[in-house]
């Protein structure tokens, strides 16, 4: 097969399968690369070996995640477009994923971040961070998906395809009226012109043509100006670039002189690691951020300040000898659970010894009297020669012992 036959069919069913448009494009490139990489090394003659040294070769100068990428573009191709899956590759060179913390900003640098945007771009800002937007979630915004009288943001295809609601910030509110009143006048001057109707998701611009010209498809962020769509070739008015965004928050990083590597995504991660330290439950969280699992949502707690920065060092602890260890913000009654005592100086006080379990004796009546069996009883016997911290063995035969007592009517 040749290789522009072979990209053509790759778009045909990343296109029959719903794809996005990103993802079409990342296939259509790996899949280029693997017919070079073919066409170079024509002595690998199946096509697990051809797989397994196109994945070898790039391993040293790509990251984990282009690999992953490639790997998932040529099962792809040859599972889905050619119909023949993929044997068993055998032992490659399959560099490790990462698990890197995210990157958020502190509130006194989001108020600095804010105070240096204006107009539409600061209002897309303070969106994507009130709501906890992905990149492309705050861009696709149709104006039938903002629902000001309840405070509602409905989130449509996102990640993996599904739907979410979202509340809208209260300071939000009338910004987003006034702007959308703007949008309702370009939306009008483009019906006037006779422009194109909006690009709808999957078969509903063939469902519905006229659909795209009604005021609730319309971008509630459109561009300034008219482009082609890549796959019909319509030139009509599109949403704004994400580009244009990522430069936007560049620049304004800049001025506010933050020292951080801050992406659209940060924004997402300082939404999420705030409502956090605020006392949101993780639950809650996770649902507004569209996870599938809460073991996701989880890692922001890694990075929390009440856990990391109140946790003592112990060369503080050496150079003043009166300093008093936090007890990681929680309550008196939590706090006596995690430490029996405060530590006022280094090194603290040793903790008091366990308190012995009492010996006991089965005072029932000869007629009631329960003998117990000889592991209940050698168990027990361990259990009162040995303090509270005895294995959890002897705990769990010590206590299914009386409870067998307490069904006899055994006293204590």
């Amino acid at each position: 097969m040749k290789k522009s036959e072979a990209l053509d069919r790759v778009r045909t069913v990343c296109r029959t399968r719903h794809f996005a448009w990103t993802t079409e494009q990342a296939y259509s490139q790996q899949v280029a690369r693997f017919f070079d990489f073919c066409a170079a090394h024509r002595d690998l003659d199946t096509p697990e070996a051809r797989v397994r040294g196109w994945l070898e070769d790039m391993a040293p100068r790509c990251a984990a995640k282009t690999q992953a990428q490639a790997l998932n573009a040529v099962v792809f191709f040859y599972k889905q477009v050619l119909e023949k899956p993929l044997g068993e590759l055998g032992q490659w060179s399959k560099a490790r994923i990462p698990r890197r913390l995210p990157v958020w900003l502190s509130p006194d640098e989001m108020r600095r971040l804010l105070a240096l945007t204006s107009g539409t771009r600061g209002l897309m800002f303070e969106l994507y961070y009130g709501c906890g937007l992905r990149l492309m979630e705050g861009v696709r915004l149709r104006t039938g998906d903002i629902d000001l009288g309840q405070r509602l943001l409905t989130i449509r295809g996102a990640k993996r395809d599904k739907d979410r609601t979202v509340p809208i910030p209260h300071g939000l509110v009338p910004r987003l009226g006034e702007h959308l009143q703007r949008v309702r006048a370009l939306w009008e001057a483009d019906a006037a012109r006779g422009l194109p109707p909006v690009a709808l998701h999957g078969g509903l611009e063939r469902k519905y043509p006229n659909a795209g010209r009604e005021w609730v498809w319309f971008w509630v962020f459109p561009s300034a100006k008219i482009s082609t769509d890549p796959r019909s070739g319509i030139a009509r008015r599109h949403h704004a670039h994400e580009d244009a965004m990522v430069k936007a928050l560049k620049r304004a990083t800049q001025q506010a002189a933050i020292p951080k590597r801050v992406t659209m995504h940060a924004l997402r991660h300082s939404f999420a690691t705030h409502l956090l330290m605020a006392g949101v439950p993780i639950h809650t969280l996770s649902k507004l951020l569209g996870h599938e699992s809460i073991e996701t949502t989880q890692i922001y707690l890694h990075v929390l300040p009440r856990e990391v920065a109140a946790t003592p060092s112990p060369l503080d602890l050496l150079r003043d000898s009166s300093a008093v260890v936090p007890m990681y913000a929680l309550p008196a009654a939590d706090a006596s659970r995690v430490l029996p005592f405060r530590v006022t100086a280094w090194p603290p006080p040793q903790r008091p010894p366990p308190a012995l379990i009492p010996r006991f004796a089965c005072r029932a009546p000869a007629a009631r009297q329960f003998r117990p069996g000889r592991g209940a009883i050698s168990s027990c016997r361990k259990a009162t020669q040995y303090p509270a911290t005895s294995t959890s063995r002897s705990r769990r035969s010590l206590s299914r012992f009386l409870r067998r007592c307490r069904t006899k009517r055994c006293a204590l």
